[in-house]
């Protein structure tokens, strides 16, 4: 999506402050500023959709405020409803929803208003070449590759000058390399637009590398709003670990408070880990804590392990799973009341350092990346 034509801008952000009962029940706060991409991401059913279809005035809100570029769409007290004819907004639709009987260029067309017809066309063509569908403006969807497709709905939600762009799950239906060159086009677009981004995915990693921030819900409800790597690093319950995909949660026991250290010690079966210092957490708590994967080393098989604050597990490898260049296993704890370890080597140092199902293995936690939820 290469970059000409007019810069669009809002110069302020969009507030949505709502709660909705049907289709879906709906209480949500949060913000995002001009220029910001933010992510909605969660299970099936959670409300993502629907709080689109409130921002672009499909659906009323029961009570709350929706407002764009500082001017209410909605405001229960004041009793303003602005109708979405009259709501400057750019939606693309997982399904496309482009008008089959109408060319490319005839469907960013009929996006453009107020214009003279001659200076439509110039300006469809323009926002086409945007895209990467320069000449392409006389095919019909039905002669178009899903990813041209996704392409013209991206050409006509823009062509509106939005005051802000909604994307509804845009790349779930074409296939992977296709998404990823979409998700790559979106970032290049991104640089000629000034106006608040919502979008909607179930992929936690398209989130990841879309996303300035992202919105967790679950149950109709924002359990967190935070970039991917505070998600990651600090989710605030286990509820949101495992929506950003973190699978090695915990409980465990608070040993020990060492002030001077600023650090933790944690019981963890018959493990005794450190652990980051955070406050309010004291000697004989009990407390669920995660790592992601990224914070377990695997020790070479023909050496112990070296290092003062590695917190070194040790246990047998159940699974291994090889997934092109990373593989990922399963590690049984030498401990009963312990659940298994899931992480991920490079498929070149499990083969080099025999990591096979029933093999002993030791792991280091690491200690900065041990987080305490409570």
């Amino acid at each position: 999506m290469s970059g000409s034509g007019h810069k669009q801008s809002s110069s302020v952000g969009i507030e949505v402050a709502i709660r909705l009962v049907e289709p879906v029940s709906l209480d949500v706060d949060f913000a995002a500023r001009a220029g910001e991409l933010v992510a909605l991401v969660g299970p099936s059913g959670g409300g993502k959709s629907t709080i689109l279809r409130a921002i672009a005035g499909f659906e009323k809100p029961v009570i709350g405020r929706i407002a764009v570029g500082g001017q209410p769409w909605f405001d229960s007290e004041r009793g303003i409803f602005v109708p979405p004819r009259q709501r400057r907004v750019g939606m693309v639709f997982q399904s496309y929803a482009l008008f089959p009987h109408l060319s490319a260029l005839q469907n960013v067309v009929e996006a453009i208003s107020a214009r003279p017809e001659a200076d439509k066309i110039e300006l469809a063509n323009e926002y086409l070449a945007r895209v990467n569908l320069k000449g392409l403006g006389n095919r019909h969807p039905a002669q178009m590759s899903g990813g041209q497709r996704q392409r013209v709905a991206v050409a006509r939600a823009i062509a509106r000058e939005p005051d802000a762009l909604l994307l509804d799950e845009p790349f779930s239906a074409v296939d992977k390399v296709t998404r990823i060159r979409l998700q790559r086009e979106l970032v290049e677009l991104r640089s000629h637009l000034s106006v608040p981004i919502v979008l909607v995915t179930h992929d936690i990693e398209e989130a990841a590398r879309l996303a300035d921030r992202i919105a967790v819900l679950h149950e109709g409800r924002i359990l967190q709003m935070a970039t991917h790597d505070q998600l990651s690093r600090a989710p605030v319950d286990s509820s949101v670990a495992r929506l950003v995909g973190i699978r090695n949660i915990f409980s465990g026991r608070i040993t020990e408070v060492v002030h001077d250290r600023q650090l933790l010690n944690l019981q963890w079966g018959n493990s005794l880990l450190e652990a980051p210092y955070r406050d309010g957490l004291s000697a004989g708590q009990a407390v669920t804590w995660c790592i992601p994967s990224d914070g377990i080393v695997v020790h070479r098989r023909d050496r112990p392990s070296r290092g003062e604050h590695e917190n070194p597990v040790f246990g047998v490898v159940d699974e291994v799973f090889q997934f092109g260049q990373t593989t990922e296993l399963t590690l049984k704890v030498e401990d009963p009341d312990a659940h298994p370890l899931h992480c991920s080597v490079p498929t070149h140092v499990a083969a080099r350092n025999e990591i096979v199902a029933g093999a002993d293995l030791g792991v280091s936690l690491k200690a900065d990346m041990i987080h305490i939820m409570g």
